[in-house]
């Protein structure tokens, strides 16, 4: 079974546990850097934006190292942000 190159870019959608201000964006890649605060529940900071696999791996790194709990990683299909585009 040969393997698919996977070095294009795709949109991904992180989410991790604890709050990531607005100074973060240019650390994870230029990722958009958005935290929610949870009401009776923890603060979730999601990042989104369109990177290739080696720039996931690192930013998931730099997650570890910052020793937040990763919550979901979820690749955004084409068909995902065009149902976004429309719902706006």
């Amino acid at each position: 079974m040969a393997e698919e190159k996977t070095d294009k870019q795709v949109v991904y959608q992180i989410r991790v546990q604890g709050k990531l201000d607005d100074r973060w964006p240019d650390w994870f890649s230029g990722l958009a850097v958005t935290a929610e605060n949870g009401i009776g529940n923890p603060s979730v900071t999601t990042l989104v934006g369109s990177i290739d696999q080696a720039a996931l791996r690192g930013i998931l790194c730099k997650l570890w190292d910052l020793n937040l709990t990763l919550i979901s990683v979820h690749r955004v299909e084409a068909d995902d942000e065009e149902n976004k585009e429309e719902m706006k």
